[in-house]
């Protein structure tokens, strides 16, 4: 098994014979790792791609918006618009995969339009292979590299990567696609998204960190770390969050009692 110091060695080696490399940036630590680092080994000849759609959080396109600008990396944001639901509104198992795969396709065409000799990249890392997450097989289809993958950097390995890069976000919690909130089969809607994201945000303003809230049709159930499920012992503190979620766009509201795990939604089909 490679060391860390190897591991980055490696990842160094997987770049530089890209030559030139398109990073879709999500605003999230593994992009946000991958950026930072390339930028020393390829220079001006990396170039980042944001996709901005209904499932995927303004915050996060935003910040990945402003760290191109502080980095003086050229940025290309794909506007895919509240039509790319369409796709996959139907939300089945797979979404995932046909989410990918609409996105990437995208992506890959307007890349290809003004950088056309470009590598284009993700930053799934290993430990994203543990989870259910079928998406994969769009990036391979599409022939989309996965360079923290290739090189056997984990989560925890890229989290410390970025913090010795001088990241402010080393130690920011996972965040997924917003239409991983809403359990499959449930349609999925920009209203429900945008309700989801705004009551996440509302709780993170509350100072959790690692949360999610799940859309059970106007049912919101709410995910903190199991450490922090202690903090809804204060009856007033309940009834605060219960009105704030529900001015999100909610009519119920509920704590799940054992608290956040990844992927908790896909416990049903891994079944």
């Amino acid at each position: 098994m490679m060391k860390y110091e190897e591991k980055l060695l490696s990842l160094e080696r997987i770049i530089k014979d890209y030559g030139q490399m398109a990073l879709a940036l999500s605003g999230g630590v593994d992009s946000t790792f991958l950026l930072l680092f390339s930028k020393k080994v390829l220079g001006d000849q990396l170039i980042a791609v944001t996709a901005s759609a209904p499932n995927f959080a303004p915050d996060e396109i935003a910040y990945a918006r402003e760290l191109c600008q502080k980095e003086g990396i050229r940025h290309l944001i794909v506007d895919l618009g509240a039509e790319i639901l369409s796709q996959f509104s139907h939300n089945p198992p797979d979404r995932c995969y046909i989410c990918k795969k609409a996105i990437f396709s995208q992506v890959k065409q307007q890349v290809a339009a003004q950088f056309p000799h470009a590598v284009i990249v993700d930053g799934t890392n290993l430990d994203d292979m543990k989870d259910y997450r079928p998406g994969h097989k769009a990036l391979a289809e599409l022939s989309i590299a996965s360079p923290l993958k290739e090189a056997g950097l984990t989560k925890a390995e890229i989290r410390r990567a970025l913090k010795e890069l001088g990241g402010d976000i080393w130690d920011k919690p996972a965040f997924a696609c917003l239409a991983s909130r809403i359990p499959y089969g449930e349609t999925l809607t920009p209203e429900k998204l945008a309700a989801v994201y705004r009551a996440e945000s509302v709780l993170r303003d509350l100072g959790f960190r690692q949360v999610r809230v799940r859309c059970h049709g106007n049912l919101a159930r709410i995910e903190v770390a199991p450490e922090d499920r202690k903090k809804f012992f204060d009856l007033q503190f309940m009834d605060r969050v219960s009105a704030l979620v529900k001015e999100a766009g909610f009519f119920y509201v509920t704590l799940d009692l054992i608290g956040y795990r990844m992927g908790s939604l896909n416990e049903e089909i891994q079944e």
